[in-house]
Order: C-alpha cells, then structure tokens, then sequence
C-alpha cells in the first residue's frame, strides 16, 4: 500500500490529504466494521449497573461471612 501525499503549508481547517487519498480514507472508514451503527453510550446505566454488582457483591460477602461463623 503507498503512503498518501500530505500536503503542508494548510489552514488549520482544511484537509492535509490530497482529494484522492481523502477519498480512500473516506471509503475505508465507511466500509466493514467502521460501517456499524452503534446505540448511543449511556453512562448513567453503566453507573447503576456498577453500583448493583458492588452491592450484590457485598451482600453475598455479608452472607457468607454470617454463614462461615466470622462475622
């Protein structure tokens, strides 16, 4: 595979590839798995499903501790 053509002395918005490797980026990126639409990251349920497992790890702890005489 060649390497693209960079152009220099650009704006800082502009492009810094040539059209044609621009193009082959672009079509890269839009093929296979790139291609994939995903649902949108949701941190909240990733926050409560943390705490739920943290909980329900310290409840079994809590359980098996009064079951094996410690606590």
């Amino acid at each position: 595979m060649s390497e693209p053509k960079v152009q220099h002395e650009q704006a800082d918005n502009e492009p810094r590839l040539y059209p044609e490797d621009q193009a082959k980026v672009d079509a890269f990126v839009s093929s296979g798995v790139n291609s994939v639409q995903r649902k949108p990251f949701k941190p909240l349920r990733l926050v409560f499903l943390l705490v739920a497992v943290v909980t329900g790890f310290s409840l079994l702890s809590q359980v098996i501790a009064r079951w094996a005489g410690i606590y």
